[in-house]
């Protein structure tokens, strides 16, 4: 076993580089929720545009369940205000529109297995060519549909036969006394530092998650300032799995 505070530590000393170290590919990105694609890969994403490299995005979820109960922003209006805030934010990027995908899977429900998970393998695979490569989260966030996502990435990787790189968003804030079972860390700290205002401007963006649009639901999720300087750093990780 090893402990996460370990791991993480791992990451930060991977070597610094370039989008080049992704071998001129082509990112397919999976973002369990609208905002994660901001968050874990918005430096990229700028990169590979800047690049004339156009990443293929797949938000996965709805994201419709981040303020429980509100009556000003219920489950649908919550959801097509989140698409906006993600093609608001990969525009800031550089992202054309139609390279942003939604499967729309309900928040905290996403499936592994069955005919809309199927279905959405399929076109996700369909998008795949030999130059493509798929980004998707740790398996080790602490989130339910991050940890659907991460198998989901898989199995689209496996499907597709490219590889499989992925990236942290609630891992960070783990218990670093916490353990996982062996496996390889092997990666990258890419270099986003000429991105990281176009970055930031992404993830402020998604302005329904940072408490100040909707006032009616006391249990309504809030970005932490703890990952927020976490995302602030002028570099984002990716390692091989």
């Amino acid at each position: 076993m090893t402990s996460i505070g370990t791991t993480l530590a791992a990451f930060e000393a991977f070597p610094l580089r370039d989008f080049t170290a992704f071998g001129g590919k082509t990112p397919l990105i999976l973002a369990p929720h609208p905002d994660d694609e901001s968050l874990g890969c918005g430096g990229l994403v700028a990169a590979c545009c800047d690049a004339g490299i156009w990443p293929q995005v797949a938000i996965l979820t709805d994201g419709a369940a981040s303020h429980p109960g509100s009556a000003t922003h219920p489950p649908a209006r919550l959801a097509a205000m989140r698409e906006v805030e993600a093609r608001t934010a990969l525009g800031i990027l550089g992202l054309p529109p139609e390279r942003i995908m939604f499967l729309r899977f309900p928040d905290t429900k996403m499936p592994r297995e069955g005919t809309a998970y199927e279905a959405a393998l399929a076109t996700l695979e369909a998008c795949c060519t030999a130059r493509t490569i798929v980004i998707g989260p740790w398996r080790e966030d602490p989130h339910c549909d991050h940890e659907t996502s991460a198998a989901f990435a898989r199995a689209l990787a496996q499907a597709a036969n490219v590889a499989l790189w992925t990236y942290p968003v609630w891992g960070w804030l783990r218990d670093p006394a916490q353990t996982l079972p062996p496996q390889r860390i092997e990666g990258i700290r890419l270099d986003i530092a000429a991105f990281l205002p176009a970055k930031r401007r992404a993830i402020a963006a998604h302005a329904t998650q940072y408490g100040n649009v909707i006032r009616d639901s006391p249990h309504g999720f809030r970005l932490p300032p703890a990952l927020l300087a976490i995302f602030a750093r002028p570099y984002e990780v990716f390692f091989r799995t």
